[in-house]
């Protein structure tokens, strides 16, 4: 589909494994006008369920990994504007018209800036992983970020043009990275960011999910 073809507007694509008690609150929080795509990425549990139910378009990815479930539901997306966010709570879909107002002709894509609402709600091992690369992104590529662009927004057209990326816990990293490579202009503002509402964390959760992407983060080059 070429970008003359798209539809004005704004999809929010939510990947999610085992997702269903967190999908309701973050689902009942994206603004109205706002498409959903929620891309199931080989839940066991009701997940495409309960998104369907709250009126989700469900993609199914079976191909494990998050780099894997985002790029389904971009290229699902039929609209101009793409949103990522989690699907765990942690991360309120009502600050996205922020982000969203900031995407212009000579913006690229804006990124939130993750800002604990509490002390214990971003684990210290997975905020200082997450600094260091940040700190890396800034020294090597000349990126003004400091966050790992949890939540983005960005003109899909342009980011298809990056072609594909890290199938698994590395594509904020490799985003960031073919963002850089390509002269892509980045804003980058804060977000609120709170515990997960559901479940524990495929990453920050524990040591080896932790372990796992700072793997898929340093085999980013």
């Amino acid at each position: 589909m070429t970008e003359s073809k798209l539809e004005r507007g704004v999809t929010v694509v939510i990947p999610c494994k085992d997702e269903a008690g967190a999908l309701p609150g973050v689902l009942s929080a994206i603004p109205r006008d706002y498409r959903v795509i929620v891309v199931d990425n080989g839940s066991t549990d009701a997940t495409a369920a309960v998104a369907r139910l709250a009126g989700a378009t469900v993609v199914a990815e079976p191909e494990p990994g998050y780099g894997s479930a985002v790029q389904a539901g971009v290229h699902a997306a039929r609209t101009e504007v793409v949103a990522v966010l989690d699907g765990d709570g942690s991360m309120d879909p009502r600050e996205l018209p922020a982000l969203v107002a900031e995407l212009g002709p000579d913006v690229d894509m804006v990124v939130g800036r993750r800002r604990p609402h509490r002390a214990g709600a971003w684990p210290w091992h997975a905020r200082l992983g997450n600094q260091i690369v940040a700190a890396r992104l800034r020294r090597r590529y000349g990126l003004a970020v400091h966050d790992v662009a949890a939540m983005r927004v960005v003109h899909r057209a342009r980011l298809l043009d990056l072609g594909p990326l890290h199938r698994r816990s590395g594509y904020p990293l490799e985003l960031l990275v073919a963002a850089a490579h390509s002269g892509w202009r980045l804003v980058e503002r804060d977000i609120t960011y709170r515990p997960r509402t559901h479940g524990e964390s495929k990453v920050s959760g524990s040591w080896r999910g932790t372990v796992r992407a700072a793997k898929d983060f340093w085999s980013v080059r």
